[in-house]
Parts: C-alpha cells; structure tokens; sequence
C-alpha cells in the first residue's frame, strides 16, 4: 500500500516585499531586519554611527539567504532622511513597506533638559519618521499600496519619569499615525506598535539590573526581547493587514493595564546624554 503525504507550504507574510527598517544596527532594529527577513522580506536597514552594528545585522540577513542593502544616514536631517529612500528604491526598484524605528533618548529630569537634549530626540524621532514617510510614501502610491509601521513606546501611554523629551516625540509619532492614516487612505496603510520595556545593551547601561526590576511589574513577569515585536510588525506590514489602518498596538506583556515602574532615582542616564 502506497501512503501519500500531503506537503503543506507556508507562506511567508512578506514574500517578495521589499522592507526598510531604519536604526537596524542593533536592538529592537535589528531584530526587525531578520525577522522580517526570515518571514520573506528583501529588507534595507539603516544606520546613524554605527557601521560595525549594521554589518553585524547584514551578515545575520545574508545568512538567511534573504537580500539586504545597508544604508548610513542621519535620520535628524531631512535630506538624508528622504536620500535613503531613493537609495532603496534605486537599489531595489520599489519601496513596499517602511518601518520607523531608528530613535534617541535623552532621558532626565525635566528642570536638566537643554534645547540640545529636545533637538537630537525630536528631529530624529519626529522629524525623521515624518520626512521618511513622504519620501516613501510618493512611491508607494506609485505602486497602489504600501504600508508604514511606526515603532512608539508604551512611554507615550504612561507616563514615565525623567522621559519628557522621549515621551512627547513618541506621543507625536502616535498622533502622526492616526493622521497619515486618515490622509494616506486607501493606498497606503499606517500603523504603529508601542513596545514595552525592552532588554537593549541601551537599557542595561541604564540599570545592571533592567530585566529584573522592570520584570517585576509586568502581567507577564519578563521584559520583553527586541525578537517580542518581530510578530506585529510583519503581520501590520503584510498583505494580511490589508484592512487595517490606524492603529497603534501595545506589544506590553499586559504592562500598560498596571502602569507601574520600578524607582528610577537610581538609574544612570549620563551617557544617554553625552552620546553623539
């Protein structure tokens, strides 16, 4: 007796899109690159300053078989915010989705904060994903669709001390959502997911002990890994999204229903502030 199997293909969310995520050179960026790699994705990545970060996050895509190209560009300056996409599109042909990531933080008491301090976080939270967006939204509606995922922070929720600067350019970055998602309709989709706190090299400079006192009070006991966001990023930047716009969706762990922090007085934010 002959037994035949039936074969089951799954299909990749992101078969045959070509994605950029900017501030790919590590943290959650890079673990969107390869993520959105392995779910099918051609993906650019961008970077600011670091350049051995960005190779790591393109040898990582490269050995997934999947197409990458790295681009350096200062997110803060609108040119070259809107140069990396042409770059894209040269490299590639076309542009299906763009993922807002790259971002500064600043954080510190609202009395210490310098107009230096509110400059680096806004123009290239703000500044950056707004002027990205136009740049790739001229050839998403060339194409007839396209999708943008913004990343937020659960800081624009709730309110987090010593994170004033951060905090209003990521609330910005939600408000920009709703209305590039009103005004981009039906072409091009927006969205935004809003992640918890997250174990970064970043966060762990902070505290010593950031999994754990973050940990505490969060419903799921963990902070999240950068590889927690991969998931809703690539289902809203994929064709099984098609209907949905808008939105902005907290990849929490059920953190923002309690809102509690650990006590902040302790953490060291120094180098956050004397980074170039």
């Amino acid at each position: 007796m002959t037994i035949h199997y039936l074969r089951l293909e799954v299909a990749l969310l992101l078969k045959d899109k070509v994605v950029l995520v900017t501030g790919a050179s590590k943290g959650i960026g890079r673990a969107l690159a390869v993520g959105l790699a392995a779910d099918g994705a051609s993906v650019a990545i961008s970077f600011k300053t670091d350049e051995l970060g960005a190779e790591k996050t393109r040898r990582i895509i490269e050995q997934q078989g999947r197409t990458v190209l790295a681009i350096q560009a200062d997110l803060a300056e609108r040119d070259q915010a809107m140069e990396m996409i042409e770059q894209v599109v040269r490299h590639f042909g076309r542009i299906d989705a763009l993922v807002n990531n790259a971002a500064r933080t600043r954080f510190g008491p609202f009395e210490e904060v310098t107009e230096d301090d509110w400059l680096d976080v806004v123009n290239t939270n703000l500044k950056g994903t707004f002027f990205a967006s136009k740049a790739a939204v001229r050839h998403m509606r060339k194409s007839g669709k396209g999708a943008i995922v913004n990343v937020s922070s659960c800081a624009a929720s709730l309110m987090v001390a010593f994170h004033s600067v951060y905090t209003m350019s990521k609330g910005g970055i939600e408000a920009l959502t709703r209305q590039l998602a009103v005004e981009l309709a039906p072409e091009v989709r927006v969205n935004c997911i809003s992640p918890a706190p997250t174990s970064t090299e970043r966060n762990q400079q902070y505290d010593p002990h950031y999994d754990e006192n973050w940990g505490r009070v969060i419903p799921m006991r963990r902070v999240a890994q950068p590889e927690d966001m991969v998931g809703a990023v690539s289902f809203l930047a994929s064709d099984r999204a098609s209907y949905i716009t808008g939105q902005v969706l907290q990849v929490d762990g059920g953190w923002t229903l309690k809102g509690h922090t650990p006590d902040l007085q302790q953490e060291d934010f120094s180098s956050d502030r004397q980074r170039g």
